[in-house]
């Protein structure tokens, strides 16, 4: 693995971060995860534009979105593989031990690593914890993920990809790293940004490609719901077949389908839909 470090490629061996880097000891840092394919990366520009509204959210500095950019592409030249996790961090640096920022400058990371091909549909769990959709970090991409590794944990428990959630307001909302699509009476549907889930990359395209509506959607929504999707830029349009006990005999029914033709040919025709 190569690492774009502070301006610079670097072996994973030697690229360091300090241990006061605020993202290691508070959390206090932004990321995106990018699908790279051939040594190009999809949607890069939506991507770029939304690490810097995360980074405002949290109050970081302006990233420089030509240096990102630029590092971006190194990688991907010193590193060429096939199909790859393109992940870019950035956090608030070095910084006392506690919630206060320190002066020292951004630390960002650009690191890429090799990846497969997703299977065309996935099982999925609901688990009981909620998103607070009026937090602070309500719709940020920030580096504070522990609730997701907890909720992934128990869907690996249970055989499963992902968890999905529940707001606070009883609505769906989101996974622990990907948006959800059902589809109610033949309309396709997905939770409203208001629910506090992540404005996906993903989930915008299919909204606009395929013709989601977006709107507020009670959780158990997910127990009659007729066909059930998950969305990231590494999964694309992922059906889902089992979710809890459910089995979903039309996980690969006519509207999921739809929408992953309908991803699979837009994608290729603009690797850089704006």
């Amino acid at each position: 693995m190569r690492i774009w470090l502070d301006g610079s490629i670097r072996d994973v061996e030697t690229a360091r971060v300090s241990v006061l880097d605020h993202g290691l000891t508070v959390g206090d840092g932004v990321f995106e995860t990018v699908k790279a394919v051939g040594g190009r990366a999809f949607a890069l520009t939506r991507h770029l534009q939304r690490l810097a509204r995360s980074a405002r959210g949290l109050g970081l500095p302006e990233p420089d979105l030509d240096e990102v950019r630029r590092g971006c592409e190194e990688v991907l030249v010193a590193e060429p593989v096939p199909l790859a996790r393109l992940r870019i961090t950035y956090t608030g640096g070095v910084s006392p031990l506690g919630s206060d920022r320190g002066t020292a400058p951004a630390t960002l990371v650009v690191a890429l690593d090799a990846t497969k091909p997703r299977p065309d549909s996935t099982a999925v769990v609901t688990v009981p914890w909620t998103r607070n959709e009026n937090g602070a970090l309500a719709g940020l991409k920030t580096t504070s993920y522990g609730e997701n590794v907890v909720a992934l944990a128990r869907a690996r428990e249970h055989g499963a990809t992902e968890a999905l959630m529940a707001n606070n307001a009883g609505l769906l909302c989101e996974g622990t790293g990907a948006n959800v699509f059902v589809v109610v009476d033949g309309e396709l549907l997905t939770p409203t940004l208001a629910s506090g889930c992540l404005a996906g990359i993903t989930r915008a395209l299919v909204v606009d490609w395929a013709g989601a509506k977006e709107t507020d959607l009670p959780f158990d929504v997910l127990r009659r719901a007729d066909e059930v999707f998950v969305t990231s830029s590494l999964r694309d349009v992922q059906a889902v077949h089992r979710l809890d006990d459910r089995e979903l005999p039309g996980a690969h029914g006519p509207v999921t389908a739809k929408a992953m033709r309908i991803f699979y040919e837009r994608s290729a025709e603009d690797f850089d839909p704006r």
